[in-house]
């Protein structure tokens, strides 16, 4: 008898205890603002060894921070609308390694230097659909701060970043339309090649 409630109470405690696991896989590990101050700590880290490390070092430090905390899948997505399920399975998957490759190299390319940085937090929202929009800025020394606005929806178990608006100029919006453009009158591969020249660009300079 007394074996047989041991085995009961386990079977409870072990129903309890994978009950509880699933309910914690279910709730984001971070929050939005987690993910974005992470992020940018990530961000001043690289810069403050950027000239050592130089463009290729940057990008490898970055890859990942930038790979973990963006929903690239989703940017590249909306980047060319409607346009994305023309696309055989092949060319969207070149299309979103090739997002990837420019979202690192242009963080690699525009933060490369220190000389004092920080971001500050100032806010978040809830938006309408679900999604989060955190608001920061970056102080300069002997200049302005630069304000920056991250809208963020849920993936999985966590947040990811799908827009990035510094002062008031969306990064989404600009991608969109140029590339939508390019894709529509020129061609999927001129649109690889064009991203691709980008990239080259920010290796360079």
């Amino acid at each position: 008898m007394l074996l047989k409630i041991i085995k009961v109470s386990f079977f409870y405690i072990s129903l309890l205890i994978s009950t509880t696991h699933a309910f914690a896989q279910d709730d984001p590990t971070e929050t939005a603002k987690q993910v974005v101050e992470k992020f940018q700590a990530e961000l001043i880290a690289v810069m403050k060894n950027g000239k050592q490390l130089n463009y290729a070092g940057r990008y490898e430090k970055l890859h990942d921070p930038v790979s973990n905390s963006h929903d690239l899948t989703k940017i590249a997505r909306i980047i060319i609308g409607k346009e994305w399920e023309k696309l055989s399975e092949a060319q969207q998957q070149k299309l979103v390694d090739v997002i990837i490759r420019l979202s690192v190299s242009s963080y690699a390319h525009n933060f490369k230097d220190y000389t004092g940085e920080s971001f500050v937090f100032d806010s978040e929202e809830e938006t309408t659909r679900g999604g989060v929009v955190v608001h920061s800025h970056l102080n300069i020394p002997d200049s302005k701060p630069v304000k920056f606005d991250y809208m963020l929806k849920e993936k999985g178990n966590s947040w990811r970043i799908i827009n990035i608006i510094a002062n008031g100029v969306s990064d989404l919006a600009l991608k969109r339309s140029e590339y939508t453009s390019v894709l529509q009158h020129e061609g999927f591969d001129a649109l690889i090649s064009k991203i691709n020249e980008k990239i080259d660009n920010y290796s360079k300079l």
